[in-house]
């Protein structure tokens, strides 16, 4: 029986012969890529197209390639010279952006529009006030301290938050600190001391436009000129009465004709605070280091209380800015203070009573509107936060 040694062979033009006619391709096009000048990768790239060959014949399940794989190099260019077939075409992966681009990959698209940070503001900004303004609301709206806009204003507002008035234009710093009108004759140093900086500090600052060499002793500064004072402090200047004494209550003629010559003694507070009006809620300015009392509610005409028993030592007008004021000394270290009245039912020398009606609500002096100013003050403490005081 003569057996056909052909018969095993499939023809190369059998579908069972395709796989082993691509992995000769793909191996024909290693060899001719390990052909090229790039010899320090040549045997990496002749690896990695193997492999990928070997990997894409297994995902199209055409068979093993065991045997294939085991040829030289001389067989797979002499079959490679004899099996010429139309290679298929295969859809290749896409490039973007310099990369390979999968297919579950989502490219970044470029964005053309860039959002930038708001520059830090270098310069002083004229502010006119508006009807609703208060100290606090400017101050905020310009992220700023309120002491640090009482302070560049005090020609305007001299400290006191009560002299704002829709129409006033205010000059609002860049930064916390200061702002100093250069005088003829001054220092740069001794002005930088004198609130707390230094004269490097003023030189640094971009808004103030100085030479870096200036000479600090005499510094060629035009007179008048605005110098912001990074960081800058000084004492907030308090239009309150001073200590009124019932042994010398005529100190306080600085602050008006409501000064008392002379006070006889009188009763003895409790130490114990009731509220001074009906209406128990603030209306305008709380407490702060710009503002030590609270601004109580009410209208006009409406009823105020001394809050503990004393004798009055101020009752009248005051020339600082708190229209008709009335101030208890309470004889224990504290006295209290009422201001912005529109009528005063008590006067100097006169005992008082806890809850006895003393004046009424108003309007006056440097005021927006009818409230009660009040104010605690205490010999060892000082202004206090009236809220820590009332019931």
């Amino acid at each position: 029986m003569t057996v056909d040694s052909q018969a095993e062979i499939p023809s190369p033009k059998t579908s069972s012969s395709r796989p082993k006619r691509r992995f000769e391709m793909w191996l024909g096009i290693a060899r001719i890529t390990l052909r090229e000048p790039i010899k320090r990768i040549a045997g990496h790239v002749a690896i990695l197209v193997i492999i990928a060959a070997g990997i894409w014949a297994a995902r199209m399940g055409f068979g093993t390639m065991s045997v294939a794989a085991e040829q030289t190099s001389d067989e797979i260019e002499e079959q490679s010279s004899v099996n010429v077939s139309v290679p298929e075409i295969v859809e290749l992966p896409s490039f973007a952006a310099g990369g390979l681009l999968l297919e579950d990959e989502i490219m970044r698209s470029a964005d053309i529009h860039t959002v930038l940070r708001d520059r830090p503001r270098m310069d002083i900004v004229k502010y006119v006030v508006q009807s609703g303004d208060t100290l606090f609301g400017i101050a905020e709206k310009f992220s700023l301290k309120p002491e640090s806009v009482l302070w560049a204003n005090f020609a305007v507002l001299k400290d006191d938050p009560h002299r704002l008035q829709p129409g006033q234009e205010l000059n609002l710093p860049p930064i916390d600190g200061v702002l100093h009108a250069w005088s003829t004759g001054e220092g740069l140093s001794a002005v930088a001391e004198y609130y707390g900086s230094s004269a490097q500090e003023v030189i640094e600052w971009p808004g103030n436009h100085l030479d870096p060499d200036i000479d600090f002793s005499d510094p060629p500064i035009e007179a008048g000129t605005l110098l912001v004072i990074p960081g800058g402090k000084r004492e907030i200047v308090t239009w309150s009465a001073p200590r009124i004494t019932r042994g010398n209550p005529a100190v306080a003629s600085i602050l008006g004709p409501g000064a008392c010559g002379s006070v006889y003694d009188g009763p003895i507070g409790t130490g114990v605070f009731i509220w001074p009006t009906p209406l128990h809620y603030l209306s305008g300015y709380d407490y702060s280091s710009v503002h030590q009392a609270i601004d109580i509610a009410g209208s006009t005409g409406h009823a105020i209380f001394a809050s503990d028993s004393g004798v009055v030592v101020y009752s009248g007008w005051n020339d600082w800015g708190y229209g008709y004021v009335i101030v208890i000394d309470h004889g224990n270290g504290w006295q209290t203070l009422y201001a912005h009245l529109s009528a005063i039912n008590v006067g100097c020398g006169q005992a008082v009573f806890q809850g006895q009606v003393i004046g009424a609500m108003g309007s006056t002096g440097n005021s927006s509107g009818s409230h009660l100013h009040f104010e605690i003050m205490n010999d060892e403490y000082g202004r206090v936060n009236p809220w820590n005081y009332l019931p």
